[in-house]
């Protein structure tokens, strides 16, 4: 299978509120154009967060600002749910190494597909997403087994993973999540992302027209 003419990098958190809010670009641009998922992490490990008073009013408004100009939806359940629920931890290792175990298991679709189910249950329905439990359930939905999932999923190499992100993050100069690197043969491209948030139609009429482009040079 040929390298595609132009590829659409997403480097992204699950427990990003801005990648949520950037989610109606990613399903956009799946309709244009390849879609390659790379998640950084950014509160797995030592960077995993107990859910606290400080925690919920340090997001909240940040949050609110992406519901403002994204248009995404934020639960009740989120926000007077789970982010009220101190006995809940933040982790977005678990949810990204679902999407590694479902790209595995069904795919690239499957794997974008279960990220976008996965932001939904966070932020929408106010769920659990760094529990196992929970991203079986999710992948079951769409299709996967559940004991191979659940088999797969601690099989993850997430170290190798996150290592791989934050190479690309810094070879293309970008400055967190999330970041779309719009790649076309050897050249990437960083687009920023707050000029599309909300306008998913023009963003892919936009890349659209690099897919064009890109398949105009690949045939001279």
């Amino acid at each position: 299978m040929g390298t595609p003419a132009a590829l659409l990098h997403y480097i992204h958190d699950p427990l990003c509120g801005w990648c949520y809010g950037a989610s109606p670009l990613v399903t956009a641009a799946r309709a244009v154009l390849p879609v390659s998922a790379h998640g950084g992490g950014m509160m797995a490990g030592r960077n995993r967060r107990q859910v606290s008073a400080d925690l919920r009013n340090y997001v909240m408004p940040h949050d609110r600002r992406i519901a403002q100009l994204s248009g995404q939806v934020f639960g009740e359940r989120y926000f007077n749910g789970l982010l009220t629920d101190t006995s809940a931890v933040f982790d977005s290792g678990p949810p990204i190494a679902a999407v590694l175990a479902m790209q595995a298991l069904k795919g690239n679709e499957a794997g974008l597909d279960l990220l976008a189910a996965i932001q939904r249950a966070h932020y929408q329905e106010g769920r659990r997403i760094s529990d196992p439990p929970v991203l079986v359930a999710l992948a079951a939905q769409l299709g996967a087994d559940s004991a191979a999932f659940a088999s797969a999923l601690p099989q993850q190499d997430l170290e190798t993973h996150f290592q791989a992100t934050h190479r690309l993050l810094d070879q293309v100069g970008g400055r967190g999540f999330p970041t779309f690197v719009l790649q076309r043969g050897p050249a990437m491209e960083v687009i920023d992302v707050a000029v599309w948030l909300g306008r998913p139609l023009q963003w892919a009429a936009h890349l659209r027209g690099a897919m064009e482009a890109a398949s105009a040079l690949s045939a001279r």
